[in-house]
């Protein structure tokens, strides 16, 4: 019988996965606990709405800045030593909040202003991370090795981290920040025993002759020029629009429509969490039976119907059923896309074409939460629901037959299986 670390992290993925993965999962942790304590130092210090949003955006906004250059960045240096670096920068910012909080002298101010530099050095830490696992991993195990990643961040980020946020934060305010500097500082010192990775683009740089392409256009290039790649990216960003128009209102929507209140407001995120593990323990064996192609039709399909059934229901136990099953598919399908992506795209252009996603998520989020608050107030609870019943289904009719093109483009790191094997297994 196989053991829980194989279970966890397969032999076979290599020893600079495992580390990577702890690494990653530590991380989460910190970030998770941030979730809730960041929002909560924030309403203790302004009663004023607008700011209290201002600590989340403030966070969304570097990906908009700054994620094409901090993609161009991972694929130009050593993405290990840029992740450590982002990290380092990150313990010193929380490090200062810290120094604010325990010496008084903290206020709202300084506590956006550590929001907005946080997340420009997470940006760089996530573009160069998400370069890793291709690197040390087979293009077959890619997907393996992405549902444990996603897992780390559900129990992690998702489910352990805010609560424990918040518990910390009951006892002082200063105390789930100073955990999460040991999380993150702890994940710089995992990642540094993953082995020494190249610098993908160095090696493209040198052609004789031609000038070098602006490092951002070049990928940009690329993307526009591939169809599979560049189909699954702006999927990625229609559904994040008309996902984030009705969850941007889900607490008025479960609070005053539902009448759930707050606790059924906190139960029914946390439902999405266990429909998540379920999908854990079986994205094996539906890698192995089903194909990408009708996983990625069955889980935007998914989504579609999750709208429209949340529009017509007024059942709070029809709702928490709902949110199950989009924990599930919702798992599914971040895992099939990233490895996907992974796959298809070169190895010195990882950053790059990761970074253009990110943004695109975050573009959708912005986008897509401003809509959502826009239709409520003009139309009532349930019209973000309706918007994003019909733009995800117009949107799934368009992309239903390159969905197939998608899934069936030949990865291009293939060729590197066996150097991305041999490095995974130092």
């Amino acid at each position: 019988m196989p053991s829980i670390a194989e279970l966890i992290a397969p032999r076979r993925l290599g020893t600079s996965f495992r580390w990577l993965l702890s690494s990653s999962w530590t991380s989460n942790l910190g970030d998770g606990i941030a979730l809730s304590a960041a929002p909560l130092l924030l309403a203790s210090m302004t009663s004023s709405p607008l700011l209290v949003a201002a600590g989340a955006m403030l966070q969304y906004l570097p990906w908009l800045l700054f994620g094409l250059y901090a993609g161009s960045v991972a694929d130009h240096h050593d993405r290990r030593r840029l992740v450590m670096a982002a990290n380092a920068v990150r313990v010193a910012i929380v490090g200062a909040l810290v120094v604010f909080l325990v010496t008084g002298h903290a206020n709202v101010w300084i506590v956006l202003a550590t929001a907005f530099l946080y997340g420009t050095a997470e940006v760089f830490a996530d573009s160069a991370g998400s370069t890793l696992l291709p690197m040390f991993v087979r293009p077959a195990d890619l997907g393996v090795g992405n549902a444990r990643m996603q897992a780390g961040y559900l129990v992690a980020n998702q489910l352990a981290g805010p609560p424990l946020g918040a518990f910390l934060f009951a006892i002082g305010s200063f105390w789930p920040f100073l955990v999460q500097i040991l999380c993150v500082a702890l994940a710089v010192v995992l990642i540094s025993r993953v082995a020494h990775t190249p610098v993908p683009a160095r090696e493209a740089a040198t052609d004789a002759g031609a000038p070098k392409p602006h490092p951002i256009r070049e990928g940009l290039h690329w993307l526009r020029h591939n169809a599979p790649v560049r189909t699954l990216v702006l999927i990625i960003l229609v559904f994040n629009v008309t996902w984030a128009a009705p969850w941007g209102i889900l607490v008025l929507y479960a609070t005053e429509h539902l009448g759930m209140g707050a606790v059924g407001y906190g139960s029914l995120t946390a439902v999405s969490a266990v429909g998540g593990f379920v999908a854990i323990a079986s994205f094996g064996w539906l890698e192995r039976h089903v194909s990408f192609a009708a996983l990625m039709r069955v889980c935007l399909s998914l989504e579609v119907i999750m709208h429209l059934a949340f529009a017509l229901t007024t059942v709070p136990a029809v709702a928490f059923v709902i949110m199950f099953f989009f924990g599930a598919y919702a798992f599914v399908w971040a895992t099939i896309s990233t490895t996907v992506r992974q796959r298809l795209v070169p190895m010195q252009l990882q950053g790059r074409i990761a970074s253009v996603n990110m943004v695109g998520v975050f573009g959708g989020l912005v986008i897509g939460q401003l809509l959502g608050g826009l239709i409520a107030q003009a139309w009532g609870l349930t019209a973000p629901w309706w918007f994003a019943f019909a733009g995800s289904a117009i949107t799934l009719a368009l992309v239903w037959r390159p969905i197939r093109n998608i899934a069936a483009a030949k990865p291009v790191l293939e060729d590197a299986a066996e150097e991305a094997s041999g490095a995974g297994a130092s």
